[in-house]
């Protein structure tokens, strides 16, 4: 790969990560190539600024942080088709991030000189939310992208607020979920707050969504996975206080009044995530970050 020039976005609110910054700039200036720093904190406007300009276009965004800082990259970044690096700096799990070794001793940019590295394509979630009404033709209100998920709470934040949430499978009404709400996440999300809910483990190369009730009042509303190529309707149950809260990747979106519904397909561009061929591969991450057991005979030998 060839670089001309770089953006670094690196963690707000951590001087772990703005160290790691300036070393990433300073060596990239090194080998002669421009770079840009943002803090993750940044204003859409501010990033607009770079993309907007041919000129001024990175050929590769890097990433200084977790999977949260990731999560709000690739968001601000979904209409652009530039690889995201990301590089673990202060995060906890890092399921989406390299090691950052790669970066304090400088090999990430020979790794990325000699093409060491696949593009991960990992799907998005579109989320319409629009107005119920009569007329054949929808009206959106509101689109945002989600790289690991959007859920439902509610609007009320006393103490165990429970929602009731209609849904439909391409054109099917499927369920009426009751509990404190609903995830729908993408294979990538998964590992995220799908699994914290007791949602499945999906590998991210399989085209999937996952639908997850968060503590469902009843027994028989499970997890289930369906085709990514699915449309999915939410709407709030009018008997139920009529409104819920629309959340992607962690961030509160708006408010879904009883006259809006959600509709949830597969985001038109995937996140391009550069992956090091030498990195830890998928089930390793697992391993090392679920703390699950792996392989028991190569412990015992080394006892």
């Amino acid at each position: 790969m060839k670089l001309s020039l770089v953006l670094i976005i690196f963690r707000s609110n951590s001087s772990i990560a703005l160290e790691a910054s300036k070393f990433c700039e300073k060596a990239l200036t090194e080998e002669g190539i421009k770079s840009n720093r943002v803090e993750s904190d940044f204003d859409k406007k501010e990033i607009e600024k770079y993309l907007f300009n041919s000129a001024l276009k990175p050929d590769i965004v890097i990433v200084l942080g977790g999977d949260g800082t990731l999560l709000k990259c690739a968001n601000a970044l979904a209409h652009y088709d530039i690889p995201l690096l990301s590089i673990n700096i202060g995060g906890n799990l890092g399921f989406l991030t390299q090691e950052k070794d790669f970066l304090f001793d400088k090999s990430f940019i020979k790794i990325l000189y000699n093409e060491e590295y696949i593009i991960d394509f990992r799907n998005r979630l579109n989320c319409n939310v629009c107005i119920s009404g009569k007329s054949p033709e929808k009206k959106i209100i509101k689109s945002y992208d989600a790289l690991n998920d959007f859920y439902f709470k509610s609007v009320e934040e006393d103490i165990s607020p429970t929602n009731q949430i209609q849904i439909a499978i391409d054109n099917e009404k499927v369920n009426e979920y009751k509990g404190d709400g609903l995830i729908i996440s993408t294979s990538t999300g998964s590992t995220a707050y799908s699994m914290a809910a007791g949602g499945p483990i999906v590998h991210p190369n399989i085209d999937a969504m996952i639908i997850n009730p968060i503590c469902p009042m009843s027994l028989a509303s499970r997890p289930i996975v369906i085709p990514n190529t699915s449309k999915v309707i939410i709407k709030p149950v009018k008997k139920s206080k009529g409104e819920i809260k629309l959340w992607r990747d962690g961030s509160k979106c708006m408010t879904i009044k009883e006259t809006y519904y959600c509709e949830i397909k597969k985001g038109k561009s995937p996140c391009k995530i550069i992956k090091f061929k030498k990195s830890t591969n998928y089930y390793n991450t697992l391993i090392k970050k679920l703390d699950w057991k792996g392989d028991l005979s190569l412990k015992n030998s080394k006892s």
